[in-house]
């Protein structure tokens, strides 16, 4: 019944909207109400279809005691039987609420973690493995700061993936991702273990994360690297301080100061937002006795284990045996079934 009242007031609120629009308001109100009915006209379409087979199971129902439509009715309810619940779970999940940030473009930092040099190489290989990903899926993957370290491996890594529905899909992979392999420079064929912290941040509007210029130290210098692609001779290097937080970010990836300052601001925002949604989601997420993760970087989420080309994540218990083609990016059976556990824990929060 519960379920009822939300869809009652739903299919309400839509009419009332039509009729305003049909008015002819005017200017941000128009704009309003056509963005609002945009957002719920999907969830509309789904309890019609919901409301049409409920009326159909009626229907049936009534005719079963007719000898001549029995048989009739009885299949139409055996079509039905499963069409209801099925409806009836997609408008819950279409009612639970929605993270703000699910839409928006992402920025991805790859550090690597316990290895030595085995964790750079890997983490050099999740960072092609991402930009595979974001390539099916038609994102732009910008690389932002990429810090190698000579031996095929990396530093540290970011990038900005630009696309709708960026952080939806990418947000499950912060983390520490965990390599069990024989590395290259192994004499004795020993499998080593390292691991590489992921961090995927929901890009920050100049709205979202109120910046004081007067809370930043800003350092410039001169650029350097292992044999640096980018070094030069002149400052152009970029260090950006938030004294009240204590965030630190750098950024020397291009040759203009002013690129690298405009880019050290944008993972600035990311972070800051970040930090403002980690703190109001905090009570949230400790009443949930079952989440796929905190999107903490110190948490192990996944293993990938070359020797026998399995890779499983930890939080949901799923281990797939194809490691070659997830290196290639093919992520969506992980994260499409992160998301599922993530829903399923979000709906028994909402009972």
């Amino acid at each position: 019944m519960k379920l009822d009242h939300k869809l009652d007031r739903i299919a309400a609120r839509a009419d009332e909207l039509r009729a305003m629009l049909a008015e002819g308001i005017g200017g941000e109100a128009f704009v309003k109400a056509s963005r609002e009915l945009a957002d719920i006209e999907p969830v509309v379409a789904r309890i019609g279809d919901l409301r049409d087979a409920e009326r159909a199971r009626d229907e049936a129902e009534s005719l079963l005691a007719d000898p001549e439509m029995k048989e009739l009715a009885e299949a139409e309810l055996y079509d039905l039987k499963d069409r209801i619940p099925a409806l009836e779970h997609e408008l819950r999940l279409a009612l639970l609420p929605k993270d703000e940030a699910d839409a928006r473009s992402a920025i991805l930092e790859i550090r690597p973690a316990a290895g030595g040099d085995e964790a750079g190489l890997f983490a050099a290989e999740l960072f092609a493995m991402y930009q595979k990903y974001a390539d099916q899926k038609g994102w732009r993957f910008e690389i932002l700061e990429y810090g190698d370290t000579g031996l095929g491996g990396i530093k540290d890594a970011m990038a900005e993936i630009t696309g709708r529905n960026v952080f939806a899909r990418l947000k499950y992979e912060s983390g520490v991702h965990r390599v069990q392999r024989v590395p290259a420079t192994e004499s004795q064929g020993r499998i080593h273990t390292s691991t590489v912290t992921v961090a995927v941040l929901p890009e920050a509007e100049d709205v979202d994360v109120d910046i004081d210029e007067g809370d930043l130290r800003i350092d410039v210098y001169r650029a350097s690297g292992a044999g640096g692609q980018h070094v030069n001779k002149t400052e152009s290097a970029v260090r950006i301080t938030h004294v009240p937080t204590g965030i630190v970010v750098a950024m020397q990836e291009e040759k203009s100061q002013h690129k690298n300052r405009a880019k050290a601001m944008k993972i600035l925002r990311a972070r800051l937002y970040e930090q403002q949604r980690a703190a109001a989601h905090a009570a949230r997420a400790a009443d949930r006795k079952s989440q796929v993760g905190t999107g903490d970087r110190s948490e192990r989420i996944r293993t990938y284990n070359f020797p026998q080309g399995r890779v499983s994540d930890h939080r949901i218990n799923l281990t797939l045996y194809k490691i070659d083609r997830v290196m290639q990016g093919d992520l969506d059976e992980f994260i499409d079934a992160l998301t599922a556990e993530d829903q399923a824990a979000r709906l028994a929060a909402e009972e």
